[in-house]
Formats: C-alpha cells, structure tokens, sequence
C-alpha cells in the first residue's frame, strides 16, 4: 500500500515539475520576441524612434502590435514596385510576392531576398508562431504561417503600417 502511495506522490510530483518548467519557460518566452533595436544595423533609441514614427508606426513596429485587418491601404495595392519597412527603408517584399489572403492584412509569399527579413518565435497568444521582423532595424513586421501558395506554402502577414510602397 505504501509503495503504492509514494509511487503515486512521486508521478504526481513529476507532474507537477514538468508542468511548472512548461508554464515558466513559456512565460518567459513572452516577452524574449522582442525586436530591440540595439542589436540591429539601423538601430537606435526608443525616444528616438518615438520622433522618428508616427504612433501608429511605433505601436506595430516598436511594440509588436497589429494594426485593425483591412484598415492598410496597402492590403489593396496593386501596382508594381517594392514594400519597404516604414522605419527604416530598407526593402523587404516585392509586389511580384504579393497575393489576395483575404485576411484583411498585405500578405506575400516570401520576402524580396533571404536578408531582408529575421523571424523569432513568439508566444503571446499562448502558443508558437513565427514573427517576422525587418533584418536592419529589428522592427516587428507581422507574422509568418504555413498556408499560403506555392511555390513557398508560406503566408507573410504583414502589417500595412509597419511598410511604405515604392512604386517601380
């Protein structure tokens, strides 16, 4: 009988150790995402970001927000040319990637070279996905998911307001 209860007590304990490590390392993955901009190219201070962008701006690309779906008027745009980061210029889709999700959000199939853009895990919603964030100043573009059309499978789901259009 004891034996049966220390080996009950022992599988509860373990339990409970695996699941505590679980909670604790997804916790603390919460807040590691972050794009900060110490550690890229273009980066710089937050107060100098916060004079440099719009507030809108500073919320998705500095803060990690999302903008409200089918409010960019980037999401309808149809011309030839390059997306670029709003904070910092530098060119991350091509309107030859782009492609109608109908997620209410621009959405692109790859980024317009293997370095324009990073990724990081985030767990903000309390499961795994893939942020994407600008290579040169860290700043938080969007999200990236596995439904999107061939030839990469992958959908980028991109912020309007974290990029400006540059017309070809």
């Amino acid at each position: 009988m004891n034996d049966t209860l220390n080996s009950a007590q022992s599988r509860r304990s373990l339990l409970g150790w695996i699941g505590a490590t679980a909670s604790f390392a997804t916790l603390a993955a919460c807040g590691s995402g972050r794009a900060e901009a110490k550690g890229f190219p273009k980066g710089m201070s937050e107060n100098a970001w916060r004079k440099k962008l719009t507030s809108a701006e500073f919320r998705v690309l500095r803060e990690e927000g999302t903008e409200r779906p089918y409010s960019s008027q980037l999401n309808d745009e149809k011309r030839t040319g390059t997306f670029v980061c709003a904070g910092c210029g530098n060119p991350v889709y091509s309107s030859k990637t782009k492609f109608e999700s109908g997620t209410g959000w621009p959405s692109f199939y790859a980024p317009i070279n293997s370095g324009a853009v990073g990724t990081s895990r985030d767990f903000k919603l309390g499961y795994p996905r893939t942020e994407v964030h600008c290579a040169d100043c860290g700043g938080h573009l969007g999200h990236i998911f596995s439904d999107g059309p061939k030839p990469t499978g992958k959908r980028h789901c991109i912020n309007g307001v974290a990029m400006d259009f540059r017309a070809a």
